[in-house]
């Protein structure tokens, strides 16, 4: 045994360092079997459309998403079944860890530019001013801050560089998408609403991602002797993965949770006849077909909303949603 693998021994602690590999990628595979959940939701609400290129997009992430799981275990697996008690395996990178480091850019490089596309197809029909500074931003900052992460690994300022890019990045893509979303308001009640709950549904998912990475870049700094980071790492893709999902599953959550709310008033007031209730259902089921109408349109075309100068006759809002959840 050499003097430098018996120096290793003493300082060794496998809690914080293969441990916690070991948790994060356990908390991996748990985000992994998430993003099948949301895979087959996405392909069962959007089995009768047309829209190839997002199903292509969608079986892209779902297999470099399940090649970066693999390469992960493999790499736990290689230090702690194979190398079982030989430490000095333990000062070596193994090939899994180095490739799953190149998926890692791809993915979430990768998710960054269809978001960056939705920021797009929002802003049909305004400035393109918005989205060419934020690919101006992301192609500047993001892809210089990539090539250290995947090269030069072994340097603390290349995860410092790498995950405080991505973070950047995140609040960058989320801020654009919520001014948008701003931007877009109509005066109606309904509409506003549910403009409202796509920028909490944006911002909430760009936090969590900037909050993982950011955690990475803390932990490789208070702590680079141990691998709390690497198993944070781990997670910052599959959640990335998630959120990108999430956002074309929109429309699934927003009915589905829609329909709760007037199933539980329906059973709450379903035995007390009343006319004036009678008349309020029915207003709910055209403000509920107006939003489900809202959700038709989505990417079809941008159409700027009008006030009819009768308020006696209803009018029909559509919003340019499909940058938000493509149907």
């Amino acid at each position: 045994m050499s003097s430098s693998t018996q120096d290793l021994i003493p300082q060794l602690n496998l809690e914080s360092t293969f441990g916690a590999l070991f948790i994060g990628v356990t908390i991996a595979a748990i985000l992994f079997g998430i993003t099948n959940v949301q895979t087959f939701i996405y392909f069962q609400t959007h089995r009768d459309t047309e829209r190839t290129f997002y199903k292509l997009v969608v079986i892209g992430l779902w297999i470099l998403d399940a090649l970066h799981l693999a390469l992960i275990v493999h790499c736990v697996y290689y230090y702690l079944v194979n190398n079982y008690g030989n430490i000095g395996a333990l000062t070596e990178i193994v090939w899994s860890f180095k490739l799953q480091i190149i998926i890692d850019v791809v993915l979430i490089y990768g998710v960054h530019i269809m978001y960056t596309y939705r920021i797009w197809i929002v802003s049909r029909g305004r400035s393109r001013a918005l989205p060419i500074t934020v690919v101006i931003i992301i192609v500047l900052v993001s892809g210089p801050a990539s090539l250290p992460g995947a090269y030069l690994i072994r340097t603390e300022w290349s995860t410092f560089m790498a995950f405080g890019t991505i973070a950047f990045v995140d609040v960058v893509i989320a801020s654009s998408l919520c001014y948008l979303l701003a931007t877009s308001r109509t005066g109606f009640s309904s509409t506003d609403s549910l403009l409202t709950k796509l920028m909490a549904y944006t911002i909430n998912t760009g936090c969590v991602t900037s909050i993982f990475s950011i955690a990475t870049v803390i932990a490789c700094a208070a702590m680079p002797r141990n691998f709390i980071f690497l198993g944070i790492e781990f997670l910052v893709t599959k959640l990335y993965v998630n959120s990108y999902l999430a956002l074309l599953n929109a429309r699934y959550y927003f009915e589905a949770s829609a329909d709760t709310i007037n199933s539980s008033e329906y059973h709450v007031h379903h035995r007390v006849y009343r006319p004036e209730l009678h008349v309020g259902a029915s207003r709910d089921g055209e403000l509920q077909a107006s939003r489900k109408n809202m959700f038709n349109h989505l990417g079809d075309e941008v159409v700027h909303p009008t006030r009819s100068d009768k308020p006696q006759k209803s009018t029909e809002v559509t919003v340019e949603m499909d940058s938000f959840s493509s149907v």
